[in-house]
């Protein structure tokens, strides 16, 4: 076979892939709307009755932070006023180097306190432990920097409560997303995980720690990430969760079994995916072990966050995001075809293999081949442009239809223009943003295989509060 047949043929089986894996979304999302309208339909009658009865287990929020002064204290304010029975709130200063310590003391009237707790984990050495008379629920502790998973490490080390919550510096809770989310601890003995859903804080009305209206965003790099979440969330976590295939729970919002965690050796401070490594590690060594457990995701309990708005950030953030999914997999490869076989192992480890590690490079090639075939006159004109329309229509479909799902299930964005808005992001992600992505993700893969290391990583802040009328 020439050389220009074998690239035609790569090409073929590049259309094949990008069929199936939207054919398999698709179904992925037809599941998650019928378990999203039968679960909600029941949990939203009574809400006061069927969630806050007062006999829920004690939680122990965890806010790991780092140079986060623009909106650490927005952050733990939120945390404070949370609608749940007990609950105690750690913020873990690691090592800032801007004013994130002082912010704390002086919003919240803190001071130092000799406390002492079990380092079931190993972390950095801890400066400081501070208190307020005014917010008994609140400690923060200050130590040096060792990196986010060594943060939350220390602070499930301080933990008093048998569940804890990490919630990202940049975020706030719905009022009642505690609620919601332990209600999988309750229902299931065996629940060690829960994930909640993430959504873009940027353009709404934040006020005291309180979300008051959702809104869009001014930036349209924003924007198109509002797309990608709402895709991400309702694709890829809902529909994974129901057969306890779901191999990621977000950094921003999951409460999880401190004493199971702890088991599994903690967050593992050497990853820059720490989030989804400790996932993928808990599906492997307690389906290892026998153990049985769930690991699920309920959509109702909502962590509103910041994203990027500057396209250096942005990249940066899609870079870590493809070096942390290649340690996870990498890193926890024996849970691929593991004995006993699980869903996780078996079906939804092979996805992620396929269908999200190797997707950026397959596409970029896809790119790159079929416009050599088009520029050598082996693939004509008319042939290369129905393949893109092919390949980025479904992109189109998918983008839309978890946007229709959006509006008809949560019905979070009222206003008329801003679903148009949304609609026309669903649409233009697809030429330009997308393809861009793609590169910054195989810039992740190739710092990944050559074994570079990685941190917190700078971001941009912006101060949530707002003062829209």
């Amino acid at each position: 076979m020439s050389i220009p047949g074998a690239f035609a043929w790569f090409v073929w089986f590049l259309l094949a892939y990008t069929i199936a894996h939207a054919l398999m979304q698709i179904g992925i999302s037809a599941l998650t709307y019928s378990i999203i309208r039968r679960d909600m339909q029941f949990r939203r009658t009574e809400v006061d009755e069927f969630l806050l009865t007062g006999l829920e287990p004690p939680v122990s929020v965890v806010i790991p932070g780092y140079n986060e002064e623009a909106t650490i204290v927005t952050s733990v304010r939120s945390m404070l006023q949370l609608r749940y029975s007990e609950h105690e709130v750690i913020v873990v200063n690691d090592g800032s180097r801007d004013s994130t310590l002082q912010q704390l003391v002086d919003a919240f009237d803190l001071e130092r306190f000799p406390q002492a707790y079990h380092l079931r984990l190993p972390t950095q050495p801890v400066r400081g432990v501070y208190r307020s008379a005014s917010h008994p629920r609140l400690c923060v502790i200050d130590k040096e920097n060792g990196g986010k998973a060594d943060a939350i490490n220390c602070g499930i080390n301080a933990a008093r409560y048998p569940l804890f919550c990490c919630v990202d510096a940049d975020s706030i809770l719905d009022r009642d997303s505690l609620l919601h989310v332990v209600q999988p601890f309750i229902e299931d003995a065996r629940t060690v995980a829960c994930g909640g859903t993430v959504r873009l804080a940027n353009g709404c009305e934040v006020r005291s720690g309180n979300l008051l209206r959702a809104g869009l965003p001014a930036s349209w790099l924003a924007r198109f990430q509002i797309v990608e979440y709402l895709r991400g969330f309702l694709f890829g976590r809902m529909g994974w969760s129901r057969p306890n295939g779901l191999l990621i729970i977000s950094g921003a919002f999951g409460l999880m079994r401190k004493d199971t965690v702890i088991e599994v050796g903690g967050y593992r401070r050497q990853t820059i995916g720490e989030d989804m490594e400790l996932i993928v590690r808990m599906h492997r060594l307690l389906s290892k072990k026998g153990e049985p457990y769930r690991i699920t995701y309920v959509p109702e309990p909502v962590c509103w966050t910041q994203a990027p708005e500057d396209r250096q950030t942005l990249r940066n953030q899609r870079v870590r995001w493809q070096r942390g999914l290649s340690e996870s997999l990498w890193l926890n490869r024996g849970l691929l075809f593991g004995r006993p076989p699980t869903v996780a192992g078996w079906i939804a480890f092979p996805y992620f293999l396929l269908f999200e590690w190797a997707a950026p490079l397959l596409e970029f090639l896809g790119y790159l081949i079929l416009g050599g075939l088009l520029v050598s006159g082996a693939v004509r004109v008319d042939t290369a442009m129905l393949f893109l329309a092919i390949a980025l229509g479904f992109g189109v479909l998918l983008s839309t239809v978890a946007l229709l799902l959006e509006e008809l299930s949560f019905h979070i964005y009222p206003r008329r223009r801003d679903l148009l808005l949304l609609f026309a992001c669903s649409v233009l992600e697809n030429f330009g943003y997308r393809q861009i992505t793609v590169v910054w993700r195989l810039i992740g893969t190739w710092q990944w295989l050559r074994g570079k290391q990685g941190g917190w990583g700078a971001m941009q802040r912006k101060g949530m509060e707002t003062t829209k009328k």
